[in-house]
């Protein structure tokens, strides 16, 4: 029973969702500290309505706008992103990769295509040798060169 709930917590698609609600998560707060702090004093300060307040930030038409706290708020984020990274995401991929499965595998690039010379289809696999669009031979069509990169 333990071996099998071992198995189901080291799934590796149950450590990417968590990893990535954790993540989400902090984001939130970072989102909440910012319109807490600089957005809502801002409105309320374009309303006409006064607000104290101490810290780090300045008064607009007597709301305060705490970029203190907000600034508090992305210290927060960092540093709770690096436990995370450390704690959880960096045994992870040591576990796995002493299990032998690679957690986070290179794109794999794209198939070799050619273009159809009577419908100008560029989605055709290399090897066909007639356009599935329109029939065409494609014996004698030379395939496309690869796209630059950007």
């Amino acid at each position: 029973m333990l071996k099998g709930f071992k198995n189901f917590l080291l799934q590796g698609q149950l450590i990417l969702i968590a990893v990535g609600l954790v993540v989400a998560l902090a984001f939130s707060g970072l989102i909440t500290a910012f319109t807490t702090n600089i957005i809502t004093p801002l409105i309320n300060a374009i309303a006409g309505k006064s607000n104290g307040g101490l810290g780090l930030g300045w008064k607009v038409n007597g709301q305060f706008i705490s970029v203190g706290a907000f600034i508090s708020a992305v210290v927060y984020f960092v540093i709770f992103m690096s436990v995370v990274y450390f704690v959880i995401v960096v045994p992870y991929r040591r576990y796995m990769k002493r299990q032998g499965v690679t957690v986070y595998a290179a794109p794999t690039p794209p198939p070799p295509v050619k273009t159809c010379p009577e419908c100008l289809q560029i989605d055709l696999p290399a090897a066909a040798n007639k356009c599935w669009h329109c029939a065409s031979d494609l014996t004698q069509v030379v395939p496309p060169p690869p796209a630059a990169a950007d």
